[in-house]
């Protein structure tokens, strides 16, 4: 029997319990998939640990984890765009992830293109998540615009990096956050036009002096409650405040009046699941996503790789923060 890392109740990254599970045949519309590289993301330690979040987990016990690559190892009877021993990408729910092996809907699978042969399963694995929430991020969310100034929390991790590299090649003028002097060097060198190491100084005071007082047209916000506030202040007239994650905590309340009053300001909460829901969207979005890719624009930057078996392991370093760049599981 395949194994999987199974959560029985919500806590630390030991919550997690290596052991056989059992895959059933898949439905009509279902294929079951082998994988073979798994991506660990932010929204994951979310879902361990119970932070509230737009995404519902499901009741345990549960197998968590949204990306992974791997090959059609069955078929439902009335599947109709793949064939068996297809190589396929997913990147949304349900979850069912860390494991050797899943059930996965065909009306959010993905097939992986020919044209990205020279790309590995673990490239694939590392960008699809990250990449198709780059993709709404900068052209759905805010479609971004050639000489436009924007700012980027966390620019050295994975999202970030994504961000910050398709971002230039649209054109801004990129700022990124980050807290240290070598994650500070990989935000440069992807793209980031001026980097602040918060721990060191003010990025809203940067912004300003960068901006000459004007502020940037967007923010992408993944820290949450210990930036929220100053990302606010950062935005122009009319900006728009994407905060898309929280990994400081949730933000506090927002005044709608003050929205208005700092200068018309917008402010959303995105998520992948339904910037995705419908089928075109999601084929659309993994079109451009594999384009870039393929033109070298965005790199799959994976720089920590653990067995599937010691995700608990993964969960830690990264809320340690101790991982730049993206993160993947080898079953």
């Amino acid at each position: 029997m395949p194994k999987a890392a199974v959560i029985y109740n919500k806590g630390g990254p030991d919550v997690f319990k290596w052991e056989e599970v059992d895959i059933l045949n898949p439905k009509c519309k279902e294929v079951k998939i082998k994988n073979t590289a798994i991506g660990v993301n932010f929204v994951d330690l979310y879902h361990r640990n119970g932070t509230p979040h737009p995404w519902a987990v499901p009741d345990l016990p549960l197998v968590l984890g949204f990306e992974g690559v791997g090959y059609i190892k069955e078929i439902g009877s009335k599947v109709k765009n793949f064939s068996l021993g297809d190589r396929v990408a997913y990147a949304l729910p349900p979850h069912g992830a860390y494991s050797e092996e899943r059930l996965y809907p065909e009306a959010k699978l993905l097939k992986v293109p020919s044209f990205l042969s020279r790309f590995n399963d673990e490239d694939i694995a590392a960008v699809m998540l990250k990449g198709l929430t780059a993709q709404y991020l900068l052209k759905r969310t805010y479609n971004v615009q050639k000489g436009e100034t924007i700012l980027v929390h966390a620019a050295a991790g994975g999202m970030g990096l994504i961000l910050c590299q398709w971002a230039k090649y649209l054109g801004a003028t990129i700022i990124g956050t980050v807290s240290s002097e070598e994650k500070a060097q990989k935000a440069y060198d992807s793209g980031a036009d001026y980097v602040v190491i918060h721990k060191k100084e003010s990025f809203l005071k940067k912004v300003l002096e960068i901006t000459d007082g004007v502020g940037c047209s967007v923010v992408y916000e993944s820290i949450g409650k210990d930036t929220f506030r100053e990302s606010i202040e950062c935005l122009r007239k009319m900006g728009m405040l994407a905060c898309y994650g929280h990994a400081s905590g949730p933000p506090d309340p927002v005044d709608v009046i003050e929205l208005g009053s700092k200068g018309s300001l917008f402010l959303t909460r995105p998520a992948i699941m339904h910037y995705m829901s419908k089928r075109e969207d999601l084929v659309a979005s993994a079109k451009d996503l594999f384009n870039v890719l393929s033109l070298d624009v965005i790199k799959p930057n994976i720089n920590q790789k653990f067995p599937l078996c010691d995700v608990g392991k993964a969960h830690k370093f990264i809320e340690e923060r101790k991982t730049t760049g993206s993160t993947v599981l080898i079953p």
